[in-house]
């Protein structure tokens, strides 16, 4: 099974990106029995369950990488390890990769993991994306479900 998982807090505009795509997503994978979304919200511990098991996660979150607002970067677990104390791979990446070294402690974070980071244009207090996320939401997908069809055998 392939797990992608979406992080963020929709009421932060755009923090709220995963979220956003997850909904977007469900439509795509709605007949396939060996891809599981889901939206973790801000509940990063939760991740440790929905890892267990998994024969490959992709994690989606808002990503402040220095980078224009709306580019979307991919990365796997070990190069987002050689940027942990150098960078800010997300808002809450410390608290992420702890979670996944904990997943990998016991044994649940597959072998297979990337994550998908979006550079935000804003991170205000209000609802809804930005535009420049916004007008994008169809492009992260396609990216999203290309990776998903590159882990199926």
């Amino acid at each position: 099974m392939i797990v992608i998982i979406g992080l963020g807090n929709p009421l932060r505009q755009d923090e709220g990106i995963a979220v956003r795509l997850i909904e977007e997503l469900r439509p795509r994978f709605a007949t396939r029995q060996d891809v599981h979304l889901v939206d973790i919200g801000t509940s990063g511990l939760r991740l440790l369950d929905e890892l267990e098991g998994a024969d490959a996660a992709i994690i989606v979150d808002c990503a402040l990488m220095g980078e224009p607002p709306g580019i979307v970067v991919r990365f796997t677990r070990k190069e987002a390890e050689t940027q942990r104390d150098s960078a800010s791979i997300s808002p809450h990446t410390g608290d992420l990769l702890r979670i996944v070294d904990l997943a990998t402690d016991l044994g649940h974070c597959p072998d297979d993991l990337i994550f998908f980071g979006i550079e935000p244009a804003a991170l205000g207090y209000d609802i809804g994306l930005s535009p420049a996320l916004e007008s994008r939401v169809p492009e992260y997908c396609d990216l999203i479900e290309a990776e998903v069809a590159r882990l199926t055998p």
